[in-house]
């Protein structure tokens, strides 16, 4: 799995926790729903951080809380 993949799939998982729609999410973190549904269907395979920060702040949780998965931890090095 890749990092875009990763990425993705937490904030779909975090959607279905928390039972929020992506354009519940995109109100609450102040991001246009047109942006994350780039994120979301692959446009934007490369959201920035302040972005991911801002979705972060919309589920109300850390980038900390974002990134501990097991998805992420496990994902390989990008560059070799």
């Amino acid at each position: 799995m890749g990092t875009y993949t990763a990425v993705k799939n937490r904030i779909l998982y975090l959607c279905n926790e928390k039972r929020m729609t992506i354009n519940n999410l995109a109100t609450l973190s102040a991001i246009p729903p047109s942006s994350l549904k780039n994120i979301l269907y692959g446009k934007s395979r490369n959201p920035g951080i302040v972005t991911i920060k801002m979705i972060c702040d919309g589920f109300g949780i850390t980038l900390a809380e974002f990134f501990d998965t097991p998805e992420f931890n496990a994902l390989e090095q990008e560059i070799k």
